[in-house]
């Protein structure tokens, strides 16, 4: 069975400049078995088919909620309110796992310092092997795990597959390379103009979660949604990992 892992980012992984207000970074993972992303991705296209008339409109999380490009049409409340219940109901439905991997970069600057490691690296590994351990614990035949991740820039880009290759060789602390060879990992890099479902609902998750991990006491209807997503272990929300 090939498992796809979409991975999508909220909020900005660099340490120099830290926004009070979002001083989080935060990549998120949709992990979904091959035969369920057909449902989703069929799914997302019906939705934009149906307010849009077409499926080339690239969901993302930050035009819906200023409504901007394509989504002004949300600033009709009525059209609005049916966009968001289809939105849901698909959030809802649809059989997928969350993974997610938070810096809190305000902590992490005090421990670490701005001069310390990638944080996109960081948040990389923990997310990969939450992931081996969720499908280790399937009992299935052979798994295999693709990784496509949105692309930000060449140089950015270079680094990152060289890290996820570093990982390949040796490991993480808590996973052996045996354990991901034995899932034949394999990591692509997509641009947003391929208008890709999967990334385009892991964007759409991404953000929550991260309001979420910045207040967790903050009404957040969103995250209410994608709670029962999460990978758990032993009744505890295992999918989501908060660092440091």
């Amino acid at each position: 069975m090939i498992y796809h892992l979409y991975i999508d980012e909220s909020g900005d992984h660099g340490l120099v400049n830290l926004d009070a207000n979002f001083p989080v970074f935060l990549l998120c993972g949709m992990l979904i078995s091959e035969p369920n992303y057909k449902s989703i991705r069929d799914n997302i296209n019906a939705i934009k088919r149906r307010f849009w008339n077409n499926k080339t409109v690239i969901f993302h999380s930050r035009d819906i909620r200023k409504c901007e490009k394509e989504f002004q049409i949300l600033f009709d409340i009525n059209l609005k309110t049916d966009f968001y219940l289809q939105l849901n109901s698909l959030i809802m439905s649809e059989d997928y796992t969350v993974f997610a991997s938070a810096i809190r970069k305000d902590r992490y600057i005090k421990t670490y310092g701005k001069l310390s490691n990638d944080v996109y690296e960081l948040a990389l590994s923990f997310i990969i092997e939450r992931t081996v351990f969720y499908l280790d614990s399937l009992v299935s035949a052979k798994k295999e795990l693709h990784i496509v991740i949105e692309k930000r820039g060449k140089k950015e880009d270079k680094k990152l597959e060289e890290h996820f290759q570093r990982l390949m060789a040796r490991g993480t602390g808590y996973v052996s390379a045996e354990r991901l060879a034995a899932l034949n990992m394999k990591i692509a890099f997509k641009d947003k103009k391929e208008n890709i479902n999967g990334l385009q609902m892991a964007d759409l998750l991404a953000y929550p979660i991260a309001r979420y991990v910045i207040d967790k006491d903050r009404a957040n209807p969103a995250f209410d949604l994608i709670e029962p997503k999460f990978y758990k272990k032993g009744g505890k929300r295992y999918g989501l990992k908060i660092f440091p």
